[in-house]
C-alpha cells in the first residue's frame, strides 16, 4: 500500500499525495536540465549525451494523467464542478509560467535581444511575444513574435510547450474523456500508443528521437499531440484501475531506470532511424506506465527517502519551468566562442546547482505564497 502525505506544493489540491511519484518527477525534471546543458555541446542528435532526455515528457504527461484521476476522477459524482476544475489547474500551473516568461523576457535581453542569427528585435515586438505567452498562445514560425527565429512555439521559454499541451489534456479530461467508459479508454489509449509507437518507428519528426511538441514546423504539433493522448489518458486508465503492488525500495529503483534510460546514447545511427524510435516507443508506450505504476504502488521506508521525495516533488515544477531562459544564456555563450565542454564543465555545474537554487527560492518566496493567496481568494473565499 502506498504512503500518503500531505504536499506543501499543493494547496489547491485536498487529496494526499503519492510522495514516491512526486519524487521520480524531481528526478525526472533534474535529467531534463542534464539534457538541456548538453545539448549545447551537441552537433546532432546522434553525439549528444544524456541524449534521451526529451522523453521525460512523457513520463510526465502518465504521471500528470495518474495522478489527475486519482485527484478528481471520484469528484465529479459528488457535484464537483468543471469550472472549480480549472479554477485549481490555473492555480496550480499559472503562477510559474508567469515567471518563467518573465525570466525569459529579462534574459533575452541580456542575450543581446537578437535572434539567433543577430537580427535585431525590438522591444514591442518582445513585449507582444511576452503578452501573447502569458496567455499561452503559441508562435507561428516565421511570425514577428517568433523572436528568437528557431520555429519555438514559445520562443521567452521553449519548454513551456509541455504545459500548453498539460493545459489541453485538462481540458480534455475534464470535457470529454473522464466520461468515457473504460473499456472506451482503453481502446483510445491502445489506437494513441499505436499511432504513437508508428510516428516513432517511421521517423515522422524527421530527428531520429521524439523530442517533439515545441514547434508548429511540419510533423512537430502533430507528434506533440500524439504524445500527449497516449501518455495522458493511459495515466488516466491505470488511475482507475490501479491496485498497489508490494514493491521493497521503489523509489530508489525506479530512479535508478529513469536515470538510465534517459542517457542512453541515441540507439543506431542516422542511417537506421527507427532503432531509435524503438526504443522511444518502448519507453514511452511500455516502460513509463510500468513505472509509475511501480512508483505509486511504493512506499519511503525512511525518513531520508521520505525527505527527499519531498524535496525533488517541490522543486520539480519550478525547476522546468524557470530552468531554460538561463540555458539561452549558456547556449549564447557557448556558441559565439565555439567552446567545449571540457572548457567550461565549472559553469555547467554552476547551471545545474544554480537552478535547482533558483527553483527553491522561486517556489518558496513566489510560487506557494501566490498559489495561497489565490486558492484563498478564489476557492475559499
Amino acid at each position: 500500500m502506498f504512503k500518503a502525505k500531505i504536499s506543501a506544493a499543493a494547496f489547491s489540491d485536498t487529496k494526499p499525495h503519492y510522495e514516491i511519484l512526486n519524487g521520480l518527477r524531481g528526478v525526472a525534471a533534474l535529467m531534463v536540465i542534464l539534457y538541456h546543458i548538453f545539448e549545447g555541446f551537441a552537433t546532432s542528435p546522434t553525439d549528444q549525451r544524456f541524449n534521451h532526455g526529451y522523453l521525460a515528457v512523457d513520463f510526465f504527461f502518465v504521471l500528470s494523467g495518474f495522478v489527475i484521476g486519482y485527484a478528481y476522477d471520484d469528484r465529479w459524482k459528488a457535484g464537483f464542478k468543471t469550472k472549480g476544475f480549472f479554477k485549481r489547474r490555473l492555480i496550480r500551473l499559472h503562477p510559474m509560467i508567469v515567471l518563467g516568461f518573465v525570466l525569459g523576457f529579462i534574459t533575452f535581453f541580456i542575450q543581446g535581444g537578437k535572434q539567433w542569427n543577430g537580427t535585431p528585435v525590438s522591444l514591442s515586438m518582445v513585449m507582444f511575444a511576452l503578452l501573447l505567452s502569458l496567455f499561452l498562445i503559441p508562435a507561428a514560425p516565421g511570425s514577428g513574435v517568433e523572436v528568437r527565429g528557431n520555429g519555438e512555439m514559445f520562443p521567452l521559454n521553449g519548454p513551456v510547450w509541455t504545459l500548453f499541451f498539460e493545459y489541453i489534456g485538462n481540458i480534455l479530461y475534464a470535457l470529454f474523456i473522464r466520461r468515457l467508459s473504460t473499456k472506451a479508454l482503453t481502446l483510445f489509449v491502445v489506437l494513441a500508443g499505436a499511432g504513437l509507437a508508428s510516428f516513432a518507428l517511421f521517423n515522422f519528426s524527421g530527428y531520429g528521437h521524439l523530442g517533439v511538441g515545441w514547434s508548429m514546423v511540419d510533423y512537430n504539433l502533430p507528434g506533440g499531440f500524439l504524445r500527449l493522448l497516449f501518455s495522458f489518458p493511459v495515466g488516466l486508465l491505470m488511475s482507475r484501475k490501479f491496485k498497489p503492488i508490494h514493491v521493497r525500495g521503489a523509489f530508489w529503483i525506479c530512479a535508478l531506470i529513469i536515470v538510465t534510460l534517459l542517457s542512453i546514447p541515441y540507439v543506431g545511427g542516422e542511417s537506421v532511424p527507427w532503432k531509435n524510435g524503438l526504443y522511444d516507443a518502448v519507453c514511452t508506450v511500455v516502460i513509463f506506465p510500468v513505472l509509475v505504476y511501480l512508483g505509486a504502488s511504493g512506499k519511503a521506508t525512511d525518513k531520508g527517502t521520505s525527505k527527499l521525495c519531498k524535496f525533488l516533488g517541490d522543486i520539480s515544477y519550478p525547476l522546468y519551468v524557470v530552468h531554460y531562459p538561463f540555458m539561452y544564456l549558456f547556449y549564447a555563450w557557448l556558441w559565439s566562442n565555439s567552446l567545449t565542454f571540457s572548457q567550461t564543465w565549472h559553469m555547467a555545474v554552476v547551471l545545474f546547482f544554480g537552478n535547482i537554487l533558483l527553483a527553491y527560492l522561486s517556489l518558496k518566496l513566489y510560487d506557494e505564497p501566490v498559489r495561497k493567496y489565490l486558492t484563498k481568494k478564489y476557492l475559499n473565499g
